[in-house]
């Protein structure tokens, strides 16, 4: 089941028609939430909404304009729509141990206030089972294409399982990048260090990871893009071309950095497409 948290905004309606898309494409079922979070500190300007039974009704109104833009865009996706109790980042958290994905918009207000680029990253991508999918407002054509982050290490297979698979279901190419930058000591005089050397063990190293899933996913072509740059610089640039950007959250080695801490919010901000947060397995 794909579920995705609504609250009325551009955003959000980015990730609705986002989710519908993806539950088509994997033939899932799809579930809206809106969270209604009656804290202390959550207070309206609008008059409408002051009332106790304010923010329920904002939540259906918000949970009745997703599900017609699901019918209306993706009438054969199966679709159920609900109110949660809680905060946004408790009810995202809690949701998304039974979703197979997670999607909600990169900027919100209302019942999902919370669930801006920070708080996503920090407190719901990562720390449940399934990926995270962050979805930006702006509507962009079709690029065809995938790009993951792949770093040296087992961390990063749950990504590429994830990012292998989207690029199945659409048709899409995958590039499978690898950033990397040169090691402090190697501007020592005394430390002898050969780019090439690197450029040449680090290719290796991300072809040995891809050719585990090229296998399950033979007639998905895969670009292998190696190159020496900040991860989060790399990653930003790469997602130009992208439909779906996908790191892990976790791990180490080339992209150690794309963890929930300043470079994947870095990438989040930044990044042109759709950023999916994969977290390795427990």
């Amino acid at each position: 089941m794909i579920i995705v948290g609504v609250d009325g905004s551009l955003a959000s309606r980015a990730a609705v028609e986002w989710a519908a898309n993806d539950a088509f494409r994997l033939h899932l079922p799809l579930r809206i939430v809106y969270a209604v979070d009656r804290g202390p500190f959550q207070i309206s300007k609008n008059p409408a909404e002051a009332s106790q039974d304010g923010p329920r009704r904002v939540g259906r109104q918000a949970l009745a304009e997703a599900v017609a833009l699901v019918r209306e865009r993706r009438p054969d996706v199966e679709v159920a729509a609900d109110l949660v109790e809680g905060s946004a980042v408790s009810v995202l958290r809690q949701e998304g141990e039974r979703a197979t994905e997670l999607v909600i918009g990169s900027r919100g207000r209302g019942g999902l206030a919370g669930a801006l680029l920070g708080s996503v990253s920090t407190h719901v991508a990562g720390h449940v089972r399934c990926p995270v999918v962050v979805v930006h407002g702006e509507r962009r054509p079709p690029r065809g294409e995938v790009v993951v982050g792949v770093d040296d290490t087992p961390e990063c297979e749950p990504a590429l399982a994830y990012a292998f698979e989207q690029a199945q279901v659409r048709g899409a190419t995958l590039r499978a990048l690898h950033a990397w930058q040169a090691p402090v000591h190697a501007f020592v005089p005394e430390v002898t260090y050969d780019p090439d050397e690197v450029g040449t063990a680090r290719n290796q190293a991300v072809a040995e990871r891809v050719a585990a899933f090229q296998a399950t996913y033979p007639e998905v072509k895969v670009v292998q893009d190696v190159r020496p740059a900040s991860p989060a610089e790399a990653l930003a640039e790469a997602s130009a071309g992208a439909d779906l950007l996908v790191v892990g959250s976790h791990g180490h080695g080339a992209v150690a950095s794309v963890l929930l801490g300043s470079v994947s919010r870095a990438v989040l901000h930044h990044a042109r497409c759709p950023v999916a947060v994969v977290r390795p397995r427990a």
